[in-house]
């Protein structure tokens, strides 16, 4: 009697999967019961592009009252924030479609904005805080400077603190909610930094060539 061949090996991609798929799940369910829920849901909220795309426009629209000078560079921030919003819809829309991970099977109560949203990998989320958080850093001295004139001083010495803070956070809640699993947050934060330094440095390369010309 012929003996059966043993079966195959999974794959190295199949194991890392199945490693992040574990570790994920163990994440969810140790925290589960200490984090509280509205907490986390919060940080959703923060991070959401129906609330991040309204808020650049409105301030767009109707800026804020500041010297000539603050004000355009004002403009310049947020027109590099409202590019690099839209540039992230694109990658992550594309890769979402491309490579259509499914969600953790325990994801429940979501809310999903557009069809890619059905997939997992990567995180749009983590994404976008991501690169928010790296035109902050390249903005800083500039976005302290508005922070002076608005007379919230007390924030100056701990913005990047804060951002940096607030999007660490977002991005670490989207496995602690099961809306993600863990790789999925890292490609994510990884790609809205390249995406934040693609969009600044664009933006300071046409407006240069513009003013050589």
């Amino acid at each position: 009697m012929a003996s059966k061949s043993p079966p195959p090996s999974p794959s190295l991609l199949r194991r890392i999967v199945d490693l992040d798929t574990a570790i994920s799940l163990r994440l969810y369910t140790l925290t589960r019961p200490i984090l509280p829920y509205y907490f986390l849901k919060t940080l959703e909220i923060s991070g959401d592009g129906f609330l991040f795309f309204p808020l650049i426009l409105s301030l767009l629209l109707y800026p804020l009252t500041f010297s000539t000078t603050t004000e355009t560079t004002n403009n310049i921030f947020l027109i590099n924030l409202l590019l690099g919003g839209i540039v992230d819809l694109i990658v992550i829309g594309s890769l979402k479609h491309l490579i259509r991970r499914p969600r953790p099977v325990y994801n429940k109560n979501m809310f999903l904005s557009f069809s890619v949203d059905h997939w997992s990998f990567p995180s749009g989320h983590s994404s976008r805080v991501s690169f928010i958080a790296t035109l902050f850093y390249l903005y800083s001295d500039f976005v302290k400077d508005i922070l002076i004139q608005l007379k919230y001083d007390l924030f100056v010495d701990y913005l990047m603190l804060i951002v940096i803070g607030w999007a660490a956070t977002t991005s670490l809640s989207r496995i602690l909610l099961g809306r993600h699993f863990m790789f999925d947050v890292v490609a994510g934060v990884f790609l809205g930094v390249l995406e934040g330094m693609f969009v600044f440095w664009i933006f300071n390369y046409v407006t240069l060539t513009s003013f050589l010309k």
